[in-house]
């Protein structure tokens, strides 16, 4: 491990500065990055048209960031422990802001792709705002706040759907990325304003081999899981890159243990409490982004199916708006059951909550209320799992390794999303109807990926069982000091 750990505060500096101002401007950080997510979406199928590419090619500015994003979340991570948090988190709004400029100069396929990546490189900024207020808030703020920013990116993702197809149904696309990099600069600007630089550094030197070899193993795993149902999950490009997988991801562990001063301290990974977590957190980004793959085509499929709702694909992101709304109320609530039951409880109603809110979905498909209803509920089932896993994190690692640690965590609930994008294409594009010459999911398909969805959340709920239980901070007040204790005898 690092030979270097912070430097405590000196006593006579003074509180961080408008500790809510602090909250606020990373919680905006945060929804801002989360935007980029979903800001291609209203545009996706005319992309090929757009960027005169083949659909297969322009596919590709989807994936690049996905693959961006996974690679990068870690590494900034580390990065942000080694050398400050906050200059990470400026330098990651700073590829948001270059990459969104790219993207709206772009009328071709590669500056896009290029543009895509570096929004990408971006996504770390959510795992550094939690970091940081580990290290800056008062304890009593931290649950609370670590809660918001964790579900900042659900709510930036919800609220980023109506916005994107609002402006590309009344604007040029390219304004899709202006925007994107205006907020990015109002967000950049205000953590310049109101956001310190924490002193808790590790120092040490950036494992560099071990930077690549995760980011090797990890693009072949999604670039195979993200990319098989295209190329065909028995092509010799799929079954390739998943063998590429099987072999690096071990040998980078293997690395890893044996290295100094490593990435990823695997040893602090695989303490119960951070190993089970994150299993837990795999399962909850699977069921959460089956709602958004269901709910989405179900608005927007012609009522001719029998069980579409033709709607447009604004209307669309207004159903699924509500869910990230819920999940930012959801996030005080969330903390003060984690402050009275501990946030493992809470993680486990929060799985419950998303289960119920598939199970309400295979019987409630055919209005527009039921679905937003669905969406509200699942929204305010993830608020609870994602306000909780920070919370569970923080409590097992020590601050020096706060930022790789939530990073890590941000990390496999993607791989968890990406799981969730893959099977549920499979199982979509295998049951369909015909309507008019064409393929089209069918009726039990969409409920088949509801109950899978449903079924990853009893699974997260079963992981969670197993996180040890520690002391919630009401009975940490009501216990008696070593001096009471004393007394008392």
């Amino acid at each position: 491990m690092s030979d270097a750990l912070a430097a405590p505060a000196d006593a006579g500096d003074a509180a961080p500065p408008r500790p809510n101002a602090v909250v606020a401007v990373l919680a905006f950080a945060g929804i801002v990055v989360s935007l980029m997510q979903t800001l291609v979406i209203p545009i996706v199928p005319e992309l090929p048209r757009l960027l005169d590419a083949p659909a297969s090619d322009a596919a590709w500015a989807v994936t690049a960031t996905l693959l961006a994003a996974a690679v990068a979340t870690p590494v900034v991570g580390r990065l942000g422990d080694m050398f400050g948090k906050r200059r990470m988190l400026m330098i990651s709004v700073v590829m948001l802001v270059a990459g969104s400029v790219v993207c709206a100069l772009s009328d071709t396929l590669i500056p896009m792709i290029v543009g895509r990546v570096l929004q990408g490189l971006a996504s770390g900024v959510i795992p550094l705002g939690i970091s940081i207020m580990r290290d800056e808030l008062p304890a009593e703020r931290l649950a609370g706040s670590t809660a918001l920013m964790s579900a900042s990116l659900g709510v930036g993702g919800a609220l980023g759907l109506p916005t994107a197809a609002l402006i590309a149904d009344h604007f040029d696309w390219h304004v899709l990325f202006w925007a994107s990099a205006a907020m990015g600069l109002i967000a950049l600007a205000l953590v310049v304003a109101f956001v310190p630089e924490s002193r808790v550094r590790t120092g040490g030197r950036f494992d560099g081999i071990g930077a690549l070899g995760m980011a090797a193993g990890l693009v072949c795993l999604l670039l195979a899981v993200s990319k098989g149902g295209d190329w065909g999950w028995g092509s010799g490009t799929t079954l390739g890159l998943f063998a590429a997988a099987l072999v690096v991801l071990p040998a980078w562990g293997v690395f890893e243990l044996r290295t100094t001063q490593p990435l990823v301290d695997l040893r602090t990974t695989a303490r119960r409490q951070v190993l089970v977590t994150n299993l837990a957190s795999v399962a909850i980004g699977f069921s959460m982004f089956a709602m958004s793959l269901v709910l989405p085509q179900l608005l927007q499929l012609p009522v001719q199916t029998g069980y579409g709702l033709g709607r447009s694909m604004l209307v669309a992101g207004l159903v699924m708006a509500p869910s990230g709304l819920v999940m930012m109320a959801t996030a005080p609530l969330s903390a003060a059951v984690s402050k009275a039951k501990g946030p493992k409880v809470t993680l486990m109603i929060g799985a419950v909550i998303v289960a119920c809110g598939y199970g309400l979905g295979l019987v409630l498909m055919s209005q527009v209320w039921q679905l937003t209803l669905i969406s509200c509920m699942i929204g305010a089932g993830i608020g609870f799992t994602y306000g909780s896993m920070p919370a569970l994190i923080m409590a097992a690692v020590p601050a020096s390794e706060t930022a790789a640690a939530n990073s890590l965590n941000t990390l496999m609930r993607s791989i968890g999303t990406s799981m969730a994008s893959a099977l549920a294409g499979v199982v979509l594009s295998q049951m369909t109807i015909s309507l008019g010459g064409y393929a089209l999911p069918s009726e039990n398909g969409f409920r088949t990926v509801m109950a899978i969805g449903a079924g990853a959340a009893l699974l997260a709920f079963a992981i969670a069982t197993l996180i040890p239980r520690q002391r919630t901070s009401v009975e940490a007040a009501a216990a008696p000091t070593a001096g009471e204790a004393a007394v008392a005898k």
